[in-house]
């Protein structure tokens, strides 16, 4: 087998991509989140902590996708 070829060297970057593009989706959404959010409450101030809580619950589940791409990449990174 090729040295460029071991298997731990394609589970190391199979766990690095999955981290990477993992994380990278749920950081942009929270970002969209916040912004839109914030264009919300400028526009409607009345109306900030209910825009508040669902933009808080909204951050939370996006985080979660990003803690699930940690699990796949520990698990592809250990298995």
């Amino acid at each position: 087998m090729l040295p460029f070829m071991e298997t731990e060297a394609v589970k190391s970057l199979a766990a690095a991509l999955a981290i990477a593009l993992g994380a990278m989706v749920p950081a942009l959404s929270i970002g969209l989140l916040a912004g839109k959010a914030m264009e919300a409450i400028g526009r409607n101030p009345e109306a900030a902590p209910k825009i508040q809580t669902a933009m808080i619950l909204a951050i939370a589940f996006a985080e979660a996708i990003a803690i699930y791409a940690l699990v796949v990449a520990l698990i592809i990174k250990f298995t």
